[in-house]
């Protein structure tokens, strides 16, 4: 089980802070999100590799387990007898450990945070070693079970359907378009003896887009070209992406909204999505394209 420097794949230091690793995170899936890299097998293997590390470093106690044990290769305390690794920090909740590598399995087990059904609960550590048992030879108690489903950004706007295993008992649920973070789901008698399952639906950061409330923000690569004659844009939403139309005489920063294409409204309706305009140029010009530059300089003297 080879040992993986989630740190070093972040590039980040060991210090880092919860902020820090975050921003790191959203600059890199950026570059390497597979939207952006159709059919670039190294990209995508890139993207899983920054999605590993973020699912542990971002979360405190998985990244606490991490520094105490990733080194030495042992299994961490709370392991239980049929789970594959270690103790189970993820809950409901997390990234699909299952696809992950064979060291965070090694350190989380499948079920670290598995999203879909992947993360297990440890009913004896919920319920004390007399399990179901409990008090009075053998009664079966009513149990609330309590946990986290996270989700991605683009999911919790459209919904999705997910599976969950508590107890032994694959259990199928759906999250309702436009969930928020922190949004609960109760199933109810789908608990331990009867009771309830309580989810925490968590709205995992997006390398994309940014959530304000009921507006949505995003960056926009736009040829200066473009911006100083005007033209069309490609714009990445919620929905798939669109046409913008860019104004001439745009300058880098700018904002130009699309009515509507933010997050649903709780009344009905919806937010609206901004487009920040970043202004690219080529990576290298062609000689004509230099004297072009050059005639465009000399004529703004």
């Amino acid at each position: 089980m080879a040992y993986k420097d989630y740190y070093d794949t972040l590039g980040v230091a060991r210090s880092a802070s919860e902020a820090e690793i975050k921003t790191a995170y959203r600059k890199l899936a950026k570059q390497y999100h597979p939207d952006k890299n159709p059919g670039d097998d190294s990209a995508a293997g890139k993207f899983k590799e920054m999605g590993e590390a973020y699912a542990v470093l971002s979360d405190s106690e998985k990244r606490k387990v991490y520094d105490t044990y990733g080194h030495s290769g042992q299994v961490p305390p709370g392991a239980y007898a049929g789970q594959q690794g270690g103790a189970d920090f993820g809950g409901f909740g997390g990234v699909d450990g299952s696809q992950f590598s064979d060291f965070f399995q090694g350190l989380f087990g499948r079920g670290g945070g598995g999203r879909g059904g992947q993360g297990n609960i440890n009913l004896e550590d919920l319920l004390g070693s007399g399990g179901m048992g409990g008090i009075g030879g053998g009664r079966r108690f009513v149990q609330n079970v309590e946990g986290e489903l996270q989700v991605t950004l683009t999911e919790a706007y459209s919904g999705t359907d997910e599976t969950i295993t508590v107890d032994g008992k694959r259990i199928s649920l759906r999250v309702p378009a436009g969930t928020r973070d922190g949004g609960r789901l109760r199933l109810s008698g789908q608990g331990p003896g009867g009771g309830d399952v309580l989810l925490t639906v968590r709205v995992l950061e997006d390398a994309r887009f940014e959530l304000e409330g009921d507006d949505v923000n995003v960056t926009v690569d736009v040829p200066v070209h473009v911006a100083a004659i005007g033209g069309q844009a490609r714009v990445p939403t919620l929905k798939g992406d669109v046409n913008l139309n860019i104004p001439a005489g745009s300058s880098g920063g700018r904002q130009l909204r699309l009515k509507g294409q933010g997050w649903p409204k709780k009344g009905g309706g919806a937010g609206d999505l901004y487009a920040r305009l970043n202004l690219t140029l080529p990576a290298a010009l062609s000689e004509q394209e230099q004297a072009l530059y050059q005639q465009l300089a000399d004529l703004r003297k």
